[in-house]
């Protein structure tokens, strides 16, 4: 076996727990949320006291980037994406491999050359904290923790596009595919 249809299940299984655990806890924000509201409820039941899921508001907003994020670096496919293109499907093959190598460039180049910038933001994120997250975490997790995704965004993206450009290079494009 391979290892690519492995990793793509993999990908594909963790961007699934990652919505699970982020409708978890959306769910945990409704029963807190509206439990809070029967009278006494949280002297009865300390476990239902409002006070101690401020966190799943953050929670839920970090599984949300790390989703997006993840999703597009692994999971999501270049024939998913929507695309305007009636000149490159109406263009002869030379011409749309010119368009495959150049826009590929273009979004490899901007993407792995913006990996230093961000790593220069980051160096600022390593000192804040997140607002409530600590309370589930610990101390230890900061805001560039949370965001540490992009960076792996960018490189798997990056390296996506510098692989199309390399295939068109080397091998042309192929025949696009009409939708039925």
């Amino acid at each position: 076996m391979t290892p690519l249809p492995f990793l793509r299940s993999f990908a594909n299984a963790v961007a699934a727990a990652m919505m699970a655990l982020m409708f978890l806890t959306f769910i945990l924000q409704i029963a807190v949320r509206y439990s809070a509201r029967v009278e006494g409820i949280a002297a009865t039941f300390p476990l239902l006291d409002p006070s101690l899921y401020g966190w799943t508001l953050e929670f839920c907003l970090l599984l949300w980037v790390w989703l997006i994020f993840w999703g597009n670096a692994f999971v999501v496919q270049n024939r998913d994406h929507v695309t305007f293109d009636i000149l490159y499907l109406n263009a002869p093959p030379p011409v749309r491999r010119g368009f495959t190598i150049v826009a590929g460039l273009a979004i490899c180049i901007g993407l792995l050359a913006s990996i230093g910038p961000t790593m220069e933001k980051f160096h600022i994120l390593r000192l804040k904290k997140t607002a409530t997250l600590s309370n589930l975490l610990g101390d230890w997790v900061r805001m560039r923790d949370i965001y540490s995704i992009y960076i792996v965004f960018l490189v798997a993206v990056g390296a996506r596009y510098g692989y199309v450009v390399y295939r068109a290079v080397r091998y042309g494009v192929d025949e696009p595919r009409h939708p039925e």
